[in-house]
């Protein structure tokens, strides 16, 4: 009984933990580019987006599509490092299982 005890109190010290390392991920800014650095994303450790920054040549009216491709893979960069973030610091507790809703 008192290993079942003791096992209960680290897994909810792991648990506590977890959601130190969840909620530290929401207060981490992660980067992406395109473009050699024309359009400019930033997001959270939660995968949301802060900010878009696109400097004055990436703007040309007469290609509209190119902006909205550079605006797209901007994102999608930032996000993938977003994931990675958090697969790093969440892996250390998972042992790079991925749990569902966990992150």
């Amino acid at each position: 009984m008192n290993n079942m005890n003791q096992m209960m109190k680290q897994v909810k010290k792991m648990q506590e933990q977890m959601l130190k390392a969840q909620e530290e991920l929401g207060t981490k800014t992660i980067e992406g580019t395109s473009g050699g650095g024309v359009v400019t994303v930033q997001v959270n450790g939660h995968k949301k987006l802060l900010s878009i920054a696109i400097k004055p040549e990436a703007v040309d009216p007469d290609d509209v599509e190119m902006l909205q491709d550079l605006v797209l893979t901007a994102v999608n960069d930032a996000l993938t490092k977003a994931d990675d973030l958090a697969n790093n610091d969440m892996g250390k507790f998972t042992g790079g299982m991925k749990i569902p809703g966990l992150f």
